[in-house]
C-alpha cells in the first residue's frame, strides 16, 4: 500500500514538472517591451505624437509659396434685336460666343507681422508637448500593468503557499485515518481533518480562480490572446538603493512629467500672445500669375465679329494693415494675457502638488519596507511554531485544533509576507513615478 502511494506521489511530481517546464515564463522586461508595442493607450499616444510631428512641419508653416492653377470656358447662345434711330431694324438669331482662360497663380506672404514665425515656434512647442503626454500614457501604463504583473505573482505565490498546506491537511487525514483505525483517536479527529482539507481545498480554488481572472486582465492590457494563461512571472522583487532613490527625490522637480508639461504650457501660451500682437504690424504680400485668355464674339449691327487672343505675366505687391479692428485684437492679447497668468498659478499648485505627493510616497515606501521586515519575521517565527506543533503533535501532545492553528497562522503569515512585498514594490515604483524616473530604472 505505502509503494503504491509512493509511486502515485512519483508520477504527480512528475506532471507538475512537466507541466511548469510548459509554461511561459513572461519576464518584467518582456510585459514592459510588449506593452510598448501592442497597449492600445499606447499605441493611441503614439498617434497624438505623430499628428503633433506632422503639425510643426515646414509644410505647415506658412512659409511656403502657394501656387494655383485655373482655367474656364464660358458658351453664350443669344438672340439680339438692334433698333437704330435712323436705320433698319437688324434681328439676329442664335448669336454665339465663346471666352477662355487659363492662368497659373502664385502667392507669398513676404511678413506678417512675425506671426506666422511665433505661430512655428508654438507649434515647435506643441510637439515637445505631445512627447510629454505620451511619455505621461506610457507611465501610467506601465504602472497599470506592472501593479496587475505583481498582482499575477502574489496570487501565484499563495496559491503554492495554499497548496503546500492543503498537501499537510491531506496527510492530516492519513494520519488520523491510521490512529483511528488503530484506536488511538476518536471518529470525530478524522472528521475535523477532512473538513480542514475541505476549506483549505476552497481556498486553493478561489485563488487559482483569482489568479486566472488577474492573468486575463494582464493579457488584455498587452493585447494578448485573452485566454493564453499558460504562463507564469517572475516573482523575484528587487529595490532601488536608498541613496539612489533620494538622488531621484532631490531631483524630481526636473524630471516630474506633470511639471514638465506645465513648463511646455507656458511657452506655448507665451508664443500666442506674440501671435495676437502681430496683428498689430502690417501684412505684405507678393504676388505673379501667367495668364491666357481666349474670346471670340460674333459679329454686330455696327461692328464684325472678332477672336482676341491674350497671354502675359502680371505681378504685384500689396500692403495690408489694420489700423482699427474695432478693438477685437486688444481682447485677444488681453486674454492671452490672462490664460498665461493662470498658467503660472496652477505650475504654483501642480509645484506644491508634487511635493506633497512625493512626501507621502516616501513615507508609504518606507513604511512599506518596515512592513515587509515585521512580516518576514513573522513568518520566521511562525514557521519554528508549526514545525515544533508538528513534532507535537506527531506525538500526541497537542491536539489536532491546536495543531490547526498553528497552520493558519503559517499560512496567514506568509500570504500577509507575500502582500507586503508587493506592496512595498508598488509603492516604490509610485515614487519612481512622481520623480520622473519610472522608465529609467529595472524593475
Amino acid at each position: 500500500m505505502e509503494t503504491g502511494r509512493l509511486i502515485t506521489g512519483l508520477l504527480f511530481l512528475l506532471m507538475s514538472i512537466q507541466l511548469v517546464a510548459q509554461e511561459e515564463v513572461l519576464t518584467k522586461e518582456e510585459v514592459i517591451e510588449r506593452a510598448l508595442e501592442e497597449n492600445f493607450g499606447i499605441k493611441l499616444a503614439k498617434n497624438q505624437v505623430e499628428i503633433a510631428e506632422n503639425n510643426q512641419s515646414i509644410l505647415n508653416s506658412g512659409y511656403l509659396p502657394s501656387l494655383t492653377a485655373l482655367a474656364g470656358a464660358n458658351y453664350d447662345l443669344n438672340d439680339r434685336i438692334t433698333e437704330p434711330e435712323n436705320g433698319e431694324i437688324v434681328d439676329q438669331q442664335n448669336i454665339e460666343s465663346n471666352r477662355y482662360n487659363a492662368s497659373i497663380n502664385l502667392g507669398y506672404t513676404l511678413f506678417d507681422g512675425l506671426g506666422r514665425y511665433y505661430n512655428y515656434k508654438s507649434l515647435k512647442e506643441q510637439y515637445d508637448l505631445s512627447q510629454l503626454e505620451a511619455r505621461e500614457t506610457v507611465e501610467n501604463t506601465i504602472l497599470q500593468i506592472m501593479s496587475i504583473y505583481y498582482e499575477v505573482a502574489r496570487l501565484s505565490e499563495n496559491a503554492q503557499v495554499l497548496q503546500e498546506i492543503l498537501e499537510i491537511s491531506k496527510n492530516r487525514v492519513t494520519r488520523a485515518q491510521y490512529q483511528f483505525e488503530y484506536g488511538q483517536a476518536n471518529n470525530l479527529v478524522v472528521l475535523n481533518a477532512r473538513v480542514d482539507v475541505n476549506n483549505d481545498s476552497i481556498a486553493l480554488i478561489q485563488t487559482r480562480q483569482q489568479l486566472e481572472n488577474t492573468k486575463r486582465d494582464l493579457n488584455v492590457l498587452l493585447n494578448r490572446d485573452i485566454n493564453a494563461n499558460e504562463f507564469s512571472v517572475d516573482t523575484t522583487v528587487n529595490f532601488v538603493p536608498d541613496l539612489v532613490l533620494e538622488s531621484f527625490v532631490d531631483k524630481a522637480e526636473m524630471n516630474n512629467v506633470s511639471l514638465l508639461q506645465i513648463e511646455q504650457d507656458l511657452e506655448i501660451s507665451e508664443y500666442d500672445i506674440k501671435i495676437n500682437k502681430s496683428g498689430y504690424l502690417p501684412t505684405i504680400d507678393l504676388n505673379g500669375s501667367y495668364g491666357w485668355n481666349k474670346n471670340r464674339s460674333a459679329a454686330s449691327a455696327f461692328f464684325p465679329g472678332s477672336t482676341t487672343t491674350t497671354d502675359g505675366l502680371a505681378a504685384g505687391v500689396s500692403l495690408k494693415w489694420d489700423i482699427f479692428d474695432t478693438g477685437r485684437r486688444n481682447v485677444q492679447i488681453n486674454n492671452s494675457k490672462i490664460r498665461y497668468t493662470n498658467q503660472e498659478i496652477r505650475k504654483e499648485q501642480l509645484e506644491a502638488e508634487i511635493k506633497r505627493d512625493i512626501a507621502n510616497a516616501l513615507g508609504n515606501y518606507r513604511n512599506m519596507l518596515y512592513i515587509l521586515e515585521v512580516q518576514e519575521e513573522n513568518v520566521r517565527t511562525n514557521l519554528d511554531n508549526f514545525n515544533r506543533s508538528e513534532e507535537q503533535y506527531k506525538l500526541g501532545r497537542i491536539t489536532s485544533i491546536e495543531f490547526r492553528q498553528a497552520q493558519l497562522n503559517l499560512v496567514n503569515a506568509r500570504t500577509s509576507l507575500n502582500l507586503a512585498k508587493y506592496d512595498a514594490k508598488l509603492a516604490e515604483l509610485q515614487l519612481l513615478q512622481l520623480t520622473g524616473q519610472l522608465l529609467n530604472v529595472e524593475l
